[in-house]
C-alpha cells in the first residue's frame, strides 16, 4: 500500500524523523534532509532504518516511503 498523497500536484511521502511523522517531496536524499533539520552537518550521524550511513555516503542515500530516520548531533559546552 503506497500512502504517498498528492498535494498541489506535488507528490508527497511520509518518513519518521526522529521519531516524527513528516511529509517530504519524493526521492529526497539523505543529504537533503539533514541539510534541512541540522544548522552543521559535521557532529551529525545519521540512522536510516537502524543502520548507521556514514557522511560520504548521505548523497547516494535515497529515502523511501516510510522510512525511519534517526539524526543525533553533538554540541560541545561546558563550564
Amino acid at each position: 500500500m503506497n500512502s504517498s498523497i498528492k498535494l498541489n500536484d506535488i507528490n508527497l511521502m511520509k518518513i519518521t524523523l526522529n521519531g516524527q511523522v513528516k511529509e517530504f517531496p519524493s526521492t529526497p536524499n539523505l543529504e537533503n534532509i539533514i541539510g534541512q533539520f541540522c544548522k552543521n552537518k559535521n557532529p551529525v550521524i545519521a540512522e536510516l532504518n537502524g543502520e548507521i550511513i556514514k557522511n560520504p555516503q548521505w548523497e547516494k542515500t535515497i529515502i523511501k516511503e516510510g522510512d525511519t530516520i534517526e539524526l543525533v548531533s553533538f554540541v560541545g559546552g561546558g563550564s
